[in-house]
């Protein structure tokens, strides 16, 4: 097999007037995305730089920034289908082996509109002339953002490394109001006013001062319902599962997998088992609290397979030793209480050597696989209702915190019911917990780019907007951007292969009576995984990354850290803080508290 070259990188990079010294510290800030080689194209008004580790290729050759003429390109992730084009772009003399390489010709050859053929994770700047192109891939895998000034425009994997250009740090309310309603700021908002992120599926262009911005890739566009039949559906979602995980395991570097006790993992390691990779795998655990532990079921999944299974228990005393160092590498607030577990988990994989693991991120999206998306297509039936003006003005008028109390309003003010899975605060909470006002359906103004596309598809299933809305924010901008810092900051590369998006393309593709079946989650899967795996495993109910992140936060007083950042800033009713933490110590709204104390902590970080 000839070796390919891997990046596990960080991109940085400046057009305009720069300070050497601070273009230098700012790139430091990258480091840990690759400690290998640290590669800087230096010119009057150009600095391109890049962080490297060198997996399968380590010579000189595939060093970055990499040019071509007067074309040079910092890129980070992998290009699975590299080989292929290679193939297509034939007639080029090649210097080396890497896939940036097979970027810049496919550049040379078909322009911007090359990332059309590029099948993988990434995230690439490229330069020519005077013209800059930044690209993230189809969903977000690979982050990247940006910031603009008078003379300069500068770019990086992450935002710490574009702080120094900030002449100072003030909060983005747009980047507030969107984490709150769902989880993490929506594109192209941070927290910090001056520095945007690039959306997933999108490119932009700078050139002589001027941005300009296109989506390339809208996953609406997959034909409505062109799948009719189960045993073609079946046959379909099996093969392009069998392709997808068997080109991210196409690395002479050490490969790992995440392993829970339910089914998106145990199928990525089953189908890896199938294809002859047995893959070591890793599982967390919590002594102190069995209801959370899935050690044992992971075990047995494992023992079924073949597979050796390693343990990491998380306790306490490591919750208090991390979090701080966690919370400053997201950079910025991202209400998931799952991130400090998986980051001492990344951890220990990356001690024991491995450069890759496998995750099963997407699959919930796009088998139906939380519950609560039958609920809604349960709700949205109330829309039809005779007397539903009455139970609107019922509703109105006995207002409750309580989700499904908001979900009915909705549905009788015939307003967007769904709003993500990861909606948390709605707009009424937001406007008794903060001290301006916020109107009831304001967060719409972020969801409603993404309605429009979606009402100008040829989809109209409710199920198929849960899907893409999800896959765009509770995935792209949450789930994936915790699983980039977490892994990332131990220098590990994470792969999803239920994202390759000829795999999605095919599910949204499927009739959604389908993939809704008999209205239990996961139907589609659960019927392929019949050829892999034993009903115990396929049958378990779904815990995900469950864990005490209440209890210890209450237990080791740092909940306290939320009234005392508020007192300080007046952001809201100290009466509705003191209300939310004690429905929390009663184990309700658990992860708006703990969105609160993360928010809170970043406020305190680089506010006060």
């Amino acid at each position: 097999m000839r070796k390919k070259g891997f990046y596990v990188c960080g991109v940085f990079g400046i057009l305009g007037n720069y300070d050497p010294h601070i273009a230098r510290a700012a790139l430091e800030k990258l480091s840990h995305r690759g400690r290998d080689h640290c590669g800087i194209v230096e010119r009057d008004t150009l600095f391109l730089a890049h962080q490297r580790l060198s997996i399968t290729d380590p010579h000189p050759r595939s060093h970055q920034p990499m040019g071509r003429g007067n074309i040079f390109i910092s890129f980070n992730g992998e290009i699975y289908n590299h080989r292929e084009l290679k193939r297509k772009l034939s007639a080029t003399h090649w210097e080396g082996e890497s896939d940036t390489e097979v970027v810049l010709v496919a550049y040379e050859k078909w322009g911007i509109e090359c990332v059309q053929h590029l099948e993988g994770m990434f995230a690439f700047a490229l330069i020519e002339g005077e013209t800059l192109y930044l690209v993230r891939d189809r969903f977000g895998k690979k982050p990247l953002f940006y910031h603009q000034s008078p003379d300069t425009f500068a770019f990086a994997s992450e935002i710490k490394a574009l702080k120094p250009f900030l002449s100072s740090v003030r909060l983005n309310d747009e980047a507030l109001h969107s984490y709150l309603s769902f989880l993490a700021p929506t594109p192209p908002h941070t927290f910090y006013q001056g520095i945007e992120k690039l959306e997933g599926g999108e490119w932009l262009r700078y050139e002589r001062g001027v941005i300009a911005k296109k989506r390339y890739y809208n996953v609406l566009d997959t034909p409505s319902s062109s799948i009719t039949l189960l045993p073609q559906a079946l046959e379909q979602v099996e093969g392009h599962l069998h392709r997808s995980i068997m080109s991210r395991l196409e690395t002479t570097a050490p490969v790992a997998a995440l392993l829970s006790g339910g089914l998106d993992s145990a199928m990525i390691c089953a189908i890896a088992r199938a294809q002859g990779k047995k893959l070591p795998t890793f599982t967390l655990g919590y002594d102190e609290y069995g209801n959370y532990d899935e050690r044992q079921k992971a075990a047995n999944t494992a023992e079924y397979l073949g597979l050796e299974n390693t343990p990491v228990i998380i306790s306490r005393v490591d919750f208090e030793e991390h979090l701080d160092e966690l919370l400053i590498q997201l950079d910025e607030p991202l209400n998931d209480p799952a991130a400090l577990p998986l980051y001492l988990l990344m951890q220990k994989i990356g001690t024991d050597g491995h450069k890759v693991v496998l995750s099963g991120e997407g699959s919930d999206e796009l088998f139906l696989g939380y519950r609560q998306y039958f609920e809604y297509l349960d709700i949205e039936k109330a829309a039809s209702l005779h007397h539903k003006n009455w139970l609107k003005k019922y509703f109105h008028s006995h207002f409750s915190m309580n989700r499904e109390w908001e979900w009915y309003k909705r549905v009788f003010d015939g307003s967007l019911l769904f709003r993500t899975s990861g909606e948390k605060f709605t707009d009424l909470q937001q406007n008794i917990l903060f001290r301006s006002n916020v109107r009831d359906n304001e967060s719409l103004r972020f969801l409603n780019p993404y309605w429009e596309l979606f009402e100008q598809s040829s989809h109209s299933d409710p199920s198929l907007w849960y899907t893409t809305i999800d896959l765009k924010l509770f995935l792209g901008e949450h789930f994936l951007t915790k699983l980039d810092r977490v892994s990332m900051a131990h220098t590990l590369e994470a792969r999803t292969p239920f994202l390759d998006y000829p795999l999605v393309e095919t599910v949204l593709s499927i009739d959604p009576a389908l993939r809704i079946g008999e209205g239990k989650p996961k139907s589609l899967l659960r019927a392929i995984a019949r050829n892999y795996l034993s009903d115990e495993i396929i049958n378990r109910k779904k815990k995900g990354f469950s864990n005490p992140y209440m209890e210890w936060l209450i237990q080791s007083d740092r909940i306290g850290l939320i009234k005392e950042v508020n007192d300080q800033s007046g952001l809201f009713h100290s009466e509705t803080i003191d209300k939310y933490i004690e429905m929390a110590r009663r184990g309700r709204f658990k992860q708006h508290v703990w969105g609160l104390y993360v928010l809170s902590h970043w406020i305190k970080r680089e506010l006060l």
